[in-house]
């Protein structure tokens, strides 16, 4: 028998390593307005928003707590909504920075800012540096009714790099939902 091998005459050049390319929609906004919320606020019109009822397999606490879900890029703000009435604001705080701060593991930097976009509204914006679960948390109080806390997670295993760009772009509607919000009662 005879084998032969044949080859082109040019070099195998392996291809790099690399991301898959994104393609990001316009920026268009509409509003969350539910009847027997006590908030509202703008949110992107490429996302929905869906009821949480399911908190680790048992019925969620109370009925404000929602999803904000952006399917093609597998992400979701989780929004949870405490009564001041009928919770205590220092450990709502102390609760928003230790979540925040279970990170610490995996990250190499935390930045917080405070905002105060509108009159009765204020809070922190969380900023985790690093491949953690969620890279951006906040949470909005007027400091005598309402603390609400959102985070942003996506369905993948934490990359800063791949998630980066995906990040950048979901955090200008995250900042867009702060701005927008209201207090409705």
């Amino acid at each position: 028998m005879v084998y032969g091998l044949f080859s082109c005459n040019s070099p195998f050049t392996p291809k790099p390593t690399g991301y898959y390319a994104i393609s990001f929609p316009k920026k268009k906004y509409r509003i969350f307005d539910q009847p027997g919320y006590p908030y509202a606020f703008e949110y992107p019109v490429y996302a929905s928003v869906a009821k949480d009822s399911i908190f680790f397999g048992e019925t969620n606490e109370n009925p404000w707590w929602i999803n904000i879900n952006f399917p093609q890029f597998n992400g979701r703000i989780y929004i949870s909504y405490k009564d001041l009435q009928k919770n205590n604001f220092d450990t709502l705080i102390k609760h928003a920075f230790t979540l925040t701060g279970k990170h610490t593991v995996k990250a190499y930097s935390i930045n917080d800012s405070l905002m105060h976009p509108k009159n009765t509204v204020s809070g922190i914006f969380f900023t985790v540096g690093g491949d953690v679960a969620t890279a951006n948390q906040f949470f909005l109080t007027d400091s005598t009714h309402h603390f609400l806390r959102g985070a942003l997670y996506f369905d993948a295993t934490p990359n800063a790099d791949s998630l980066g760009i995906v990040n950048k772009f979901l955090i200008e509607d995250v900042k867009h939902l702060i701005n927008s919000f209201k207090w409705k009662n």
